[in-house]
């Protein structure tokens, strides 16, 4: 497997080997000694989900408060931008971010860390999105980045993208610090 670094701590984008021929393919998703070996994720995961979702849903950008969850994701039909963000106000990289075309057709997963916010869009007519998480999902813990903040300066590749309720109504990275300072 190919690790690609980014510009953000621990963030790593995985190209797994691909054995294919006429008939398909296959790959490892995951074997734990090569993934902490080659990429550095020592953490157990302790959860696996997966979300479909159409063309222009953007989903994120999420975070757990006290109990932060590393994902390894990935997409095994169609394709998505995903997104990494610093929310560390501690860090030299706090606001910045990391963004990688995951699909089908390339293979690649994503490695985000325990604190960093994370959120995806789809790119194609649909996609499945499937990723392992090092904690478990706990909704009264949840955070999040509103999507579209100016400070941060994502460019989603969808001129409108469809948002639930919940991710219409959160706070940008300058309001979540402020809250963090109390």
């Amino acid at each position: 497997m190919n690790v690609i670094k980014t510009k953000l701590p621990g963030v790593v984008i995985i190209e797994p080997k691909v054995f294919g021929d006429h008939r398909g393919f296959f790959l490892e998703s995951f074997q734990k000694d090569r993934y902490r070996d080659e990429a550095g994720i020592d953490l157990e995961f302790v959860q696996d989900n997966h979300s479909r979702s159409s063309y222009g849903v953007l989903r994120g950008l999420h975070f757990q408060k006290t109990r932060p969850q590393g994902k390894l994701v990935r997409v095994v039909s169609g394709e998505v931008l995903d997104v990494a963000l610093d929310i560390n106000p501690d860090s030299s990289t706090f606001g910045q971010y990391e963004a990688v075309v995951l699909s089908a057709d390339n293979h690649r997963q994503f490695w985000v860390p325990p604190g960093y916010a994370h959120g995806f869009v789809v790119l194609s007519e649909f996609a499945d999105f499937e990723y392992k998480c090092t904690e478990y999902y706990d909704p009264s813990d949840e955070g999040g980045i509103i999507w579209n903040d100016p400070d941060v300066g994502i460019d989603w590749e969808v001129d409108s993208p469809k948002l639930s309720d919940k991710d219409l109504k959160l706070p940008t990275i300058a309001e979540y610090a402020a809250q963090l300072k109390g």
